[in-house]
């Protein structure tokens, strides 16, 4: 389990999840050159994304872009480089403040699992489709073996009840032991993992791309771009 969380861990520049978001990096670099061509400027609205994402991204780079960034989050951050980024509180799921097409990318990296049962996750992607012409959206994958956000073999694949009765007799990955029946019921609630035939579903206008490990799809992406 160790040598799993290790693999996981993004202030390791040589994790598996920090080399795997250094080659999405490249797809999203693609999109935001190919709008800089067009417009002469980058908007941005990164539907649950963090400040520290965009450090993936050399800042001389994004500033000769001429990119800003609107990070949409419940509750925003508490301070964040506002001569990159607005700040904004809100829900993902639902964003009328923006007229269809307000932003030139929406960006979206492992969120459309956080947010929620079913009908979320359709509005989120509803969302993610009306707000910008091109997208980049990606998630971990149901069928790989190790539950991402656990950080344990096949732990998904068990019964929720199963699964929260594990995290309340120890901790998993990044979630701590869980004090009782409701908080670990939260938890395992909180990560619900896609399959193709779901992803494919809420985001039909998308070339769909597979991030590959040992010949198995860890995470999926989709690119309308």
């Amino acid at each position: 389990m160790k040598l799993i969380h290790a693999l996981q861990d993004n202030s390791d520049p040589n994790s598996l999840v920090s080399r795997f978001r250094r080659a999405r990096a490249k797809r999203v670099t693609a999109l935001i050159e190919a709008i800089h061509a067009d417009k002469g400027a980058v908007r941005i609205i990164d539907l649950g994304g963090e400040p520290e994402y965009w450090n993936l991204f050399p800042r001389d780079f994004l500033d000769a872009m001429k990119v800003r960034i609107t990070l949409v989050n419940p509750g925003g951050f508490e301070a964040v480089d506002e001569t990159l980024f607005d700040n904004v509180d809100g829900d993902a799921c639902s964003l009328p403040q923006y007229a269809d097409n307000s932003f030139d990318l929406v960006h979206s990296n492992s969120v459309v699992e956080h947010v929620g049962d079913w009908v979320r996750m359709e509005a989120f992607a509803a969302e993610a489709r009306r707000l910008a012409p091109r997208y980049y959206v990606q998630t971990p994958y149901f069928w790989f073996p190790i539950e991402p956000h656990f950080s344990a073999p096949f732990f998904h694949w068990r019964s929720e009840q199963s699964r929260a009765r594990a995290l309340m007799r120890k901790a998993h990955g990044f979630s701590q032991k869980a004090p009782d029946i409701g908080a670990a019921m939260r938890d395992v609630q909180h990560a619900r993992l896609l399959d193709k035939t779901q992803f494919r579903f809420l985001f039909p206008d998308a070339a769909h791309h597979d991030e590959v490990v040992l010949g198995l799809t860890k995470s999926v992406i989709a690119v309308r771009g």
